[in-house]
């Protein structure tokens, strides 16, 4: 089930939902100067991480800072698909669809 949530001019489609959690598409850009979502686009979040893709040292950093910003625990973070590419589906336990909006409207308000 699909369901759209708008913050001002932004689209943000939850393509998956769980009922412990939700799933979400993230594209990532590794070796960046610092962790920040960039944005959404073509229902997908844009998230650069500061860690280089080697050794997967790039999806752990994505795992801590995913649950940084969404406020949960970094277990409750898993990469399902995508551990070798940039284009990953992530599952998020413990987090609504609210909570989801209410974070990623503050993560893109600040930038970082």
């Amino acid at each position: 089930m699909r369901r759209v949530y708008i913050i001002g001019t932004l689209f943000i489609w939850v393509t998956n939902m769980k009922s412990n959690g939700i799933r979400i598409t993230v594209q990532v850009k590794p070796g960046a100067i610092q962790n920040a979502v960039t944005r959404f686009k073509d229902d997908v979040l844009q998230v650069k991480v500061a860690a280089p893709p080697v050794e997967g040292r790039a999806n752990k950093e994505l795992i801590v800072y995913l649950s940084k910003v969404f406020g949960v625990r970094k277990s409750n973070v898993v990469i399902e698909k995508g551990l070798t590419s940039r284009r990953k589906i992530i599952s998020i336990v413990g987090l609504n669809q609210e909570q989801l909006v209410a974070a990623l409207s503050e993560v893109l308000a600040s930038g970082t």
